[in-house]
């Protein structure tokens, strides 16, 4: 994903993300599936319109099946979430991933399992270890 790409992924109005979020879920799906998948959607002309703006911002792309246009999204998910995590990181967390680490295990309701503290403590000592091999 270029550069361009992340930085509209992360300006991306309410409803553009809820788009996103149904395509990354679906993979690819029509206008009217989209619309299905919205909360309080709008209407079939204001999503296939929000859909072109997608397309021009390069985050969607189409083809025509039938009568139908079929949207799915140009990047992954995986790549947006970072994108989002990286924006998230350095908007309210000043660029601090240890900040971001400690809130979500201190976040209020979230109960890890031993299991969970045992994959995390295992992430650590890979990413100190590949940090000393350079």
């Amino acid at each position: 994903m270029n550069m361009k790409n992340n930085k509209s992924l992360n300006q991306l109005s309410r409803r553009e993300r809820q788009i996103m979020d149904v395509l990354f879920r679906e993979g690819e799906a029509t206008v009217t599936v989209v619309r299905s998948g919205l909360p309080d959607a709008p209407s079939y002309s204001a999503v296939r319109a929000l859909l072109g703006i997608l397309v021009d911002k390069k985050l969607v792309t189409h083809r025509q099946e039938g009568r139908a246009y079929v949207y799915r999204p140009t990047v992954s998910a995986d790549t947006a979430g970072e994108s989002a995590l990286k924006h998230v990181v350095h908007t309210f967390y000043d660029g601090s991933v240890a900040g971001v680490v400690a809130s979500l295990v201190n976040l209020k309701g979230a109960r890890l399992s031993d299991e969970e503290f045992d994959r995390l403590e295992e992430l650590v000592r890979t990413s100190r270890r590949k940090r000393n091999e350079k």
